[in-house]
């Protein structure tokens, strides 16, 4: 895939819309019977648990990541990273480049796992490809461009994801 390309979708989609969008997708692949990937009832019993660990972090992650871009006053609006006025390097973005979108992927997983679907998990994994064509590529376009050899620096420092 040419990701140097630009798109109609290219970062203007807010993520929290697509989110929903996913979800609810993964709530019609949970209610359809042409794919029914139940989760075996041995299984349910972890289902409380890793539920809770996924929403935990599908919260914590987002709001370090906003805490981090407010102390370094900068935008959080990912509509348009040409507002950036400071790279992010510090706090959550130490581990991962992207702590907001890897929340909201926890999200996603803690929903699959709520529906006890599989093809509904399957979906929320979906999301990566998702945002790493038409929302993180663009916004890694606009930031190598902006910030030059600090940004590749930090690529190579630090994950896209984990």
């Amino acid at each position: 895939m040419n990701c140097s390309r630009t798109s109609f979708l290219e970062t203007k989609i807010p993520p929290i819309v697509v989110i929903f969008v996913f979800a609810g997708f993964m709530w019609l692949a949970k209610q359809s019977t042409l794919l029914d990937l139940s989760v075996p009832d041995a299984l349910l019993i972890l289902r409380k648990p890793t539920f809770t660990l996924f929403s935990i972090l599908g919260t914590l992650l987002p709001i370090l990541g906003v805490m981090s871009f407010k102390q370094a006053k900068t935008t959080v609006d990912p509509r348009d990273p040409s507002k950036s006025e400071h790279l992010v390097i510090t706090g959550i973005y130490r581990w991962t480049r992207n702590p907001m979108y890897l929340g909201f992927l926890f999200w996603l997983i803690a929903w699959g796992i709520y529906l006890s679907d599989g093809a509904s998990l399957l979906l929320a994994f979906l999301f990566v490809p998702y945002m790493n064509r038409f929302q993180i590529h663009p916004e890694e376009r606009m930031l190598k461009q902006f910030f030059g050899r600090q940004y590749e620096d930090y690529c190579q420092q630090v994950r896209r994801w984990l």
